[in-house]
């Protein structure tokens, strides 16, 4: 479990030859019961593991597909607690690894380290707090490291090489590549220089590199997968959660793990 879990599942992926697909889901959106449905579902559809975004009502991060779901979860009655309980009912279940991604506000008033004590119980492997820097980290990394839950780092296009390569080092389970400026959310294309920023990030990173923010279709997923290890994609898939377009899930992430023609 935490940690460990990522590291040989994504390990088990990459070694078939395999790229790594990440689907963002949000917590609570259409309701808390529909959480464990949609979770098996992914893992039959091949994913390497799951975000599952906690509702908050001041994220900094998300783009509006995904503080639309927020806010959809928030009316629902969704909360970290919530969340952390469904997780534990069905965890022995689950196979594929779940990450969280939360903000450092409900994890400071849900308390520290009972919330990393409260991701072993429900078989959470990794976290992503998109408002801690570096420079702050101390506040929670050290519940996580006890407790073997993956503290997972994101860089962004704009960091500084040296900042680049201290988060690339501290980073657990994979290294999150921010790969647009701004928030999440669809884009038609990504930036030439991407390519280049995501292909330095795998040459210092000890950690599997994963691009995430704007891929919302298999072609652009294939297109910086051949940078860096696999992609994250989120607004898209909360989009077709959403509008109920199951079917387009799964051809979406088929279509992103299929193999570029050589010819």
């Amino acid at each position: 479990m935490g940690k460990e879990r990522i590291e040989q599942k994504f390990a088990e992926k990459l070694a078939s030859g395999e790229k790594l697909f990440i689907p963002y889901i949000m917590a609570g959106d259409g309701g808390l019961n529909v959480l464990e449905e949609r979770i098996c579902f992914l893992a039959e559809c091949g994913v390497a593991a799951i975000e599952l975004g906690i509702p908050f009502s001041d994220p900094t991060a998300d783009g509006p597909t995904i503080q639309k779901a927020g806010v959809r979860a928030l009316k629902n009655g969704t909360t970290l607690a919530g969340v952390l309980e469904i997780l534990e009912s069905f965890k022995t279940r689950r196979e594929v690894p779940v990450i969280l991604m939360t903000y450092i506000n409900p994890i400071f008033h849900y308390g520290l380290e009972r919330f990393a004590k409260a991701c072993v119980r429900a078989g959470v492997d990794g976290v992503i707090i998109p408002d801690v820097p570096l420079e702050e980290e101390d506040l929670i990394a050290g519940f996580l490291h006890q407790h073997g839950i993956a503290f997972i780092r994101l860089v962004a296009l704009t960091s500084p090489k040296e900042r680049v390569v201290e988060i690339a080092r501290r980073s657990e389970g994979f290294l999150y590549a921010v790969s647009v400026m701004g928030t999440t959310g669809v884009r038609q294309h990504h930036d030439e220089h991407v390519k280049e920023y995501l292909q330095t990030l795998k040459e210092v990173s000890p950690v599997p590199v994963l691009a995430g923010f704007g891929v919302s279709n298999g072609e652009q997923a294939r297109d910086l997968g051949e940078y860096c290890d696999g992609v994250i994609v989120g607004s898209k898939i909360v989009d077709l959660f959403n509008e109920g377009k199951i079917k387009e899930i799964q051809e979406l992430i088929k279509d992103s793990l299929m193999t570029r023609s050589k010819a």
